[in-house]
């Protein structure tokens, strides 16, 4: 299932010398749209307070495909590609709302990790089963 977790505006103050959103700002707004995905999960900010535990980004790949302007209007859509023991695998698309065409993807892996010994730790049974029933299968390339 693909779900919204983003939905903003591209301010002038976050465009660079040419005049398109900066690339610290598809960051963020892909950061945003992260904690936003997996607390639907139950990765919530007070389980993760309660717990001791967080999560650490330790791949991010992102694709710009459409530069972005003051005054667009993007939304975020995720979907969980894989979740294991002590990781989790995911990708965004952020899409130019007026338009819709697709400005950027991000394809991002997390590991969730207790963070008084700062090492990964496995996913509550809880989440992993959550997280599961999620997670969607890429549809095969046509011919």
């Amino acid at each position: 299932m693909e779900e919204a977790t983003y939905r903003g505006t591209v301010y002038p103050w976050q465009c660079d010398h040419v005049g398109h959103m900066n690339v610290m700002w598809y960051v963020g707004k892909f950061d945003e749209a992260t904690w936003n995905f997996i607390a639907r999960f139950g990765l919530t900010p007070s389980y993760l307070r309660s717990s001791g535990r967080g999560m650490a980004a330790v791949q991010q790949n992102i694709a710009y495909r459409r530069e972005l302007l003051a005054g667009d209007i993007v939304e975020i859509r995720s979907r969980l590609l894989g979740i294991r023991e002590k990781s989790i695998r995911f990708l965004h698309e952020m899409r130019n709302v007026e338009t819709g065409e697709i400005a950027a993807t991000c394809e991002l892996t997390g590991v969730h990790m207790d963070r008084k010994i700062r090492k990964s730790a496995p996913f509550e049974e809880s989440i992993r089963n959550i997280a599961a029933q999620h997670v969607v299968v890429p549809e095969p390339e046509a011919v």
